[in-house]
């Protein structure tokens, strides 16, 4: 992967989150704020709580950061999608778990 083609896949996935967020806060009450700083995105809940989303781009990976801990993602280009370098699952079905056990209501999060 080139490293045009590693930024194009990660806006869009800061894109979506940022998106969802918006989605999020239209249909609840969970009252989430998204931050965008160039290549990273802090959602902040209720709580005062974060997690840290950020492109990783000498890496090409994407990591998280939660309170479950920090997390890599590589892009998997057969699966079409962001997976955890470790074997710990995809990037948004994660997020959406630690989004869930932060704010303490149900939060889904997905790619477009």
């Amino acid at each position: 992967m080139t490293d045009q083609e590693f930024l194009d896949l990660a806006e869009r996935l800061l894109l979506a989150v940022e998106q969802d967020c918006d989605r999020i806060n239209d249909e609840t009450d969970a009252d989430l704020d998204a931050q965008r700083v160039g290549g990273m995105v802090t959602l902040v809940f209720a709580n005062r709580s974060q997690i840290v989303i950020n492109q990783q781009k000498p890496l090409h990976e994407i990591w998280l950061a939660a309170k479950a801990g920090g997390f890599h993602y590589r892009y998997d280009a057969a699966q079409g999608a962001w997976l955890d370098t470790k074997g710990a699952g995809e990037f948004f079905a994660n997020l959406s778990r630690y989004a869930t056990e932060q704010s303490g209501l149900a939060l889904q999060f997905s790619a477009r």
